[in-house]
């Protein structure tokens, strides 16, 4: 299967907006309002549109992924950092490596942009292959409850975590 990966273009909205709401259908965690995130964060201060991509196969949208910014606060101390939220694939394409080279092309273009780190609520079980530790790992909390297992930091540039801490403050578009 020849995947693309490339930047979401307004066309791609609805279409992005149905794979999200498919894609997180059935997950056992999910709210079903994953695809309004997406539609708040576009809206915001936070959206950067060069790290909303979409995955193409055979010209059709089949996944999408979206990094926003958010801090890291100690006290007067903040930390720019991203989130990772959500990353979606049609179900009947997920498990065929579509999500991975999502990760992998969303992580390329943070490092391009100068982006140091990236914060995920996840699969303890997935993100660990892409580099993903607990967020705890640097003394990094979250304002909601959530399993230490699943809130997971990534360095993009080796050590940038190495004097954050604190806790993480999400946009209010992400309703935390």
């Amino acid at each position: 299967m020849n995947v693309t990966i490339r930047q979401e273009a307004p066309a791609d909205y609805e279409a992005v907006q149905e794979i999200v709401r498919l894609a997180f259908l059935a997950a056992p965690h999910a709210d079903g309002t994953e695809h309004l995130l997406v539609e708040r964060l576009r809206k915001s201060k936070h959206f950067i549109p060069a790290l909303s991509l979409v995955a193409e196969v055979d010209g059709r949208c089949v996944g999408h992924i979206l990094f926003s910014t958010i801090t890291i606060r100690s006290g007067n101390i903040v930390h720019e950092s991203l989130a990772l939220a959500p990353v979606s694939v049609l179900p009947d394409l997920q498990r065929t490596g579509i999500g991975g080279k999502l990760i992998g092309a969303g992580h390329a273009v943070a490092r391009q942009l100068g982006c140091d780190s990236i914060i995920l609520v996840g699969h303890a079980e997935y993100y660990p292959r892409f580099g993903y530790r607990p967020a705890s790992t640097w003394g990094i909390t979250s304002s909601f409850d959530v399993p230490d297992e699943c809130f997971m930091a990534l360095e993009l540039v080796p050590g940038a975590l190495s004097s954050v801490s604190g806790v993480v403050e999400y946009p209010a578009e992400f309703g935390t």
